[in-house]
């Protein structure tokens, strides 16, 4: 099912520039003539890539982990994409931005926007070293400002404070995409801190289809968000049997509370929603497994979904019989060790980072294990 190709129609090319600006002075009532607004959900295993083309205008969300450069741009060239007017890392975990170097570096591209958030991993460092050697300058995002996509525009809704910590899914860029009267939303690997100051904002988030943030987690799509965006349908992009058990039950079952329609990429491929400006059409029907993943360490991905809170709490007890351990990072190297390892001792003070994320969650961010103390 790995990046099924859908080749579509293209309506003529939209017009309008570049430039962003505050969601007050919006437009109102474009006139679309025929045209078309393509949404690709491009499954790319475990994590995210989305290809929006509208006429000869076209922007891309991720970009896969590191393995799916090359295949992500046989995929945009299989579209008949040549140029990119927006290129969006929404924040620098590897299953976000891994294929993105590749993609700047294969494709022209007018804007580049990543958060504003200094991450020394050799994956990020990669994409950031891609933009300096096209002499480029990156666009930080700044919620309430509007950019045009040939007759689609978007609004940046994400993230809103600049401190999150070192949570760096609720650094997420989310964006509000509208193309007549239909509208998406997608705000990467936020959480629930970023939900909340979404909602805080103000901005209208009602949309006709969210994608689910980070992967299904029931870290984010929180009630009170999805009520607030209310979208007929909800895509899901992970990867089969992942063994961080995405989707979970307890945003599938807020995704059935809401009564939408889910689309997933581990069951369905890449998908694709065309937009005419009133109505929405997809390349398959909505999935109707509402299975949620297993976390890892089980043994096949398929555990059906309860309608009963049972499996959440289930989940929640498997969740806390191990205490998670905790690992030290070196920022200078981007390795990471136990804390009983012998290394750490060695290290300066100012080069160390504490962590309770997985070993196979540090992986995913671009840090690599300590060949001593961590062997496999």
């Amino acid at each position: 099912m790995l990046l099924a190709l859908a080749v579509l129609w293209i309506g003529p090319a939209g017009c309008g520039d570049l430039g962003g600006r505050q969601a007050d002075s919006r437009r109102e009532g474009p006139v679309l003539n025929g045209e078309t607004l393509e949404v690709h959900f491009i499954d790319v295993g475990q994590g995210d890539a989305t290809l929006i083309k509208q006429g000869e205008h076209a922007m891309l969300i991720d970009a896969g982990d590191n393995d799916k450069g090359t295949a992500l741009q046989s995929y945009l060239q299989h579209q008949g994409v040549e140029h990119l007017d927006y290129a969006v890392g929404t924040h620098p975990d590897s299953d976000h931005v891994g294929g993105l170097d590749v993609v700047l570096y294969k494709f022209s591209w007018d804007k580049v926007f990543l958060p504003d958030l200094k991450k020394d991993t050799k994956t990020y460092q990669d994409v950031l070293r891609v933009i300096q050697d096209k002499r480029k300058e990156i666009t930080y995002p700044e919620a309430g400002t509007v950019y045009s996509l040939g007759s689609a525009e978007f609004t940046v809704i994400a993230p809103v404070k600049e401190d999150y910590g070192d949570n760096w899914n609720d650094y997420s860029v989310g964006i509000l995409l509208e193309f007549g009267e239909n509208r998406f939303v997608f705000t990467g690997d936020a959480e629930e801190d970023a939900e909340q100051d979404m909602l805080a904002e103000g901005i209208d988030l009602s949309a006709d289809v969210l994608k689910a943030a980070h992967h299904g987690s029931d870290t984010a799509n929180t009630m009170e968000f999805l009520e607030e965006v209310n979208p007929q349908a909800v895509v899901i992009s992970c990867g089969e049997g992942n063994s961080y058990g995405h989707p979970r039950a307890g945003a599938m079952n807020n995704f059935r509370s809401i009564g939408a329609e889910v689309y997933r990429t581990d069951e369905q491929g890449t998908i694709v929603a065309v937009s005419d400006g009133e109505k929405i059409t997809w390349n398959c029907s909505p999935s109707e497994s509402w299975k949620a993943g297993e976390p890892r360490g089980s043994s096949n991905g398929e555990e059906e979904l309860e309608e009963s809170p049972d499996l959440q709490a289930e989940e929640f007890v498997r969740g806390q019989e191990k205490e998670p351990e905790t690992y030290v990072i070196n920022i200078n190297t981007g390795k990471f060790h136990k804390d009983s390892c012998s290394s750490v001792e060695q290290m300066q003070e100012e080069n160390k980072e504490y962590s309770s994320l997985s070993v196979q969650e540090l992986k995913a961010q671009g840090y690599e294990p300590c060949g001593r103390c961590l062997k496999e």
